[in-house]
């Protein structure tokens, strides 16, 4: 007779197809959209690709409204190529996600109705020109540590679209460099507007990376999933290690009294991150957060007939096609 504990360990026994995707994972091979996976990951995934994307596209508006004031045409020039590069990288990820049975209008609603998250990091002004150095270096070179892992993320679609991504953000990073370093060439005030955009910028760029370990809820199981390769602390790390050389180049401070590098661990000592702001700006209430989505919902809005002619086109067209395969088959 079957005890009641043998009956509990069939019912837990994983099936085949958990079995295979196990495997799968476990061999460093990809997951692609019509094999079999957790809907935990399946969620998993909806969630933080769609909020890369909205990043991408929300992350468009600080650097947009100085692509008109830029001081010169090449780095207007440069500064639209890479908003539009953002506008791809959105473009990428939606897509990505709908690969997990989701849709590009459910998303974009979960967004415009303040459901959906995206990076904190874009809810700060742009005031100065120097604003476009910072992001460059400091939120782009985040985004490179933080992204180059997921070019080998177990699943298939999001890999292959950071690949690309990633590739583009060096270009980014190296631009925000290059502001930076012409600014520090330049007169006194150009210095302290370069200084003064980096001490701004520095901390947030660092909350990026997301709360402490012990604090990160879905951080452990993404890494058993191989979805993220590295905690959060861990990618932190790497990117401090990644400035202090650099900000050594361009003869900038790293605003952070604290900032040490530790023989023993090997790795740079830091001051701490005010945690507290950055939840606060996450749940909706940083400086820019409200203006953010308005621009977000009008310009969904008033796109709204370019995406219904759009759809109409695609429409006719398709009964076009159909009308003259059947007229074809006919003759």
């Amino acid at each position: 007779m079957t005890s009641p504990a043998d009956l509990s360990l069939v019912h837990d026994a994983p099936s085949d197809e958990e079995h295979s995707f196990d495997e799968l994972v476990a061999n460093e091979q990809r997951i692609e959209p019509r094999d079999w996976m957790p809907d935990a990951y399946r969620k998993t995934l909806i969630r933080q690709i769609s909020q890369h994307a909205h990043s991408e596209i929300i992350g468009m508006q600080p650097e947009g409204n100085w692509i008109t004031r830029a001081p010169s045409l090449k780095r207007k020039a440069i500064l639209m190529a890479k908003v539009q590069d953002e506008a791809g990288h959105g473009l990428y990820l939606y897509s990505a996600a709908q690969t997990l049975g989701t849709t590009r209008e459910e998303m974009m609603r979960q967004l415009i109705d303040g459901k959906a998250k995206y990076s904190s990091i874009f809810n700060y002004p742009t005031p100065t020109w120097a604003d476009m150095g910072a992001i460059g270096w400091l939120v782009d070179g985040a985004a490179i540590v933080n992204q180059v892992p997921l070019c080998r993320a177990s699943y298939g679609p999001y890999a292959r679209a950071m690949v690309r991504i990633c590739k583009e953000e060096s270009f980014h990073q190296r631009q925000g460099f290059e502001i930076l370093l012409t600014l520090m060439q330049g007169t006194d005030e150009q210095r302290e507007m370069a200084q003064d955009a980096v001490n701004r910028w520095y901390w947030p760029s660092l909350a990026m990376f997301g709360p402490p370990d012990d604090q990160s809820p879905n951080s452990a199981q993404s890494m058993k999933w191989k979805i993220k390769r590295f905690s959060n602390d861990d990618l932190r790390q790497r990117f401090v290690g990644m400035l202090v050389p650099q900000a050594e180049i361009l003869g900038i401070t790293l605003p952070d009294p604290d900032l040490k590098w530790n023989d023993e661990t090997q790795q740079y000592d830091m001051g701490e991150i005010d945690w507290d702001e950055f939840f606060e700006v996450l749940k909706g209430n940083g400086p820019c957060n409200a203006e953010r989505l308005e621009r977000r919902r009008t310009a969904h809005e008033e796109g709204a007939w370019v995406r219904e002619a759009a759809a109409e086109y695609a429409r006719v067209s398709s009964r076009s096609a159909r009308s003259a395969t059947g007229s074809g088959m006919a003759s």
